[in-house]
């Protein structure tokens, strides 16, 4: 047990960024999720079991009259079809570890993928109580982000108009930084190019789900070459 006290305690100045945010974007789902009139016992719940970040967030709105359960799984489908991509880049080194493998792979988020893939395990930390490690204080960053905000919210009404953009302020804080240190912008210019095409054809309403089959087709399709383009600028 000390030795995962100790891995947690050497993980965490790597997860402190990701503290900063998660709090902050969690509080606003929590805000998002009482306003629907559930308390902060199903916020808790939701965001252990689902933990899906812009799927939660998204999720909201699968709860009002109308929304079908067959455009609920298509839209989480195709926002979190990313995570496919992750799981491939890490089956090797996954598959090594033990039955903790299934909640390193539930765990996984944008952001501790980043840290997964770009950190250095420690020469005094076994590595995999050191991922296990980041998983699990992400999500508990997430989790407390989401008490607070549920609890804030049912304690202080107040309008939520706005929390929602909380979300897409985070994609394009990581779309600007990748923008600016990447030499290959081939994948942010499929994206933008294609985002507006699907705009136009399809309008602001229904331009989302088309956007998102188009894009994962090209880059699919372009594999090699995005991948020959990174190459060369690197």
């Amino acid at each position: 047990m000390g030795s995962y006290t100790y891995a947690v305690r050497r993980a965490f100045p790597y997860t402190i960024p990701v503290l900063a945010g998660y709090l902050f974007i969690g509080l606003a789902f929590g805000v998002l999720f009482a306003d629907k009139g559930y308390n902060v016992l199903w916020a808790i719940l939701m965001s252990i079991v689902v933990y899906a970040g812009s799927g939660q967030y998204l999720a909201v709105n699968f709860f009002i009259p109308g929304f079908s359960i067959l455009q609920a799984v298509f839209l989480t489908l195709m926002v979190n079809v990313r995570h496919i991509f992750y799981g491939l880049s890490l089956v090797d080194r996954y598959n090594k570890f033990d039955w903790k493998r299934w909640y390193l792979i539930f765990g996984m988020t944008d952001e501790t993928y980043s840290l997964i893939c770009t950190t250095d395990v420690p020469d005094d930390v076994d590595e995999e109580r050191f991922l296990l490690s980041i998983t699990l204080l992400n999500q508990l960053y997430w989790v407390i982000g989401t008490i607070l905000g549920s609890v804030i919210a049912g304690a202080l009404p107040f309008s939520s108009e706005g929390v929602e953009f909380a979300m897409t302020a985070l994609f394009i804080v990581m779309f600007v930084e990748l923008w600016c240190h990447r030499n290959n912008r081939l994948p942010e210019l499929i994206g933008i190019c294609t985002s507006v095409v699907c705009l136009l054809i399809f309008g602001a309403d229904n331009f989302v789900l088309p956007t998102m089959l188009l894009i994962v087709a090209i880059i699919m399709l372009g594999k090699k070459r995005i991948c020959k383009e990174g190459m060369n600028n690197a």
